[in-house]
């Protein structure tokens, strides 16, 4: 059974950059053809894909986002990070991190963490 669990500071401020990490358990983020990503709910909106990696630690991003973000992994501790600079209140969120098989994006998400409340404060 894959787990993944967000971790980070639940408040940031305006023009900060926020940064979270998932760390995987039950499985490897270097087994073939996963993909590595994060996903966040801005209130009283649809779930929006963000980016991601994957097992050979390429990465995508959303392209109005792509500017502002990078995620990168730490192999040893079965980890990736995502970095969002430049944040503005429109970033409050709550984050996910997910595992899917396939390709990058919302569509074939069979893990997701429990996600984590970030908000932006100006």
């Amino acid at each position: 059974q894959v787990q993944l669990q967000e971790s980070g500071p639940g408040l940031v401020l305006s023009s900060q950059t926020l940064s979270l990490t998932c760390t995987v358990s039950g499985g490897s983020i270097l087994t073939t053809y996963y993909f590595w990503s994060w996903i966040r709910q801005p209130p009283g909106k649809e779930l929006e894909w963000i980016g991601c990696t994957d097992y050979r630690g390429t990465t995508y991003f959303r392209p109005s986002l792509k500017s502002r973000t990078s995620i990168f992994r730490d192999t040893g501790k079965n980890q990736f990070t995502l970095q969002l600079s430049s944040v503005t209140p429109e970033d409050t969120a709550v984050y996910y991190c997910a595992r899917s098989t396939g390709s990058c994006g919302l569509e074939g998400v069979d893990y997701r963490g429990q996600g984590t409340q970030v908000t932006v404060s100006s």
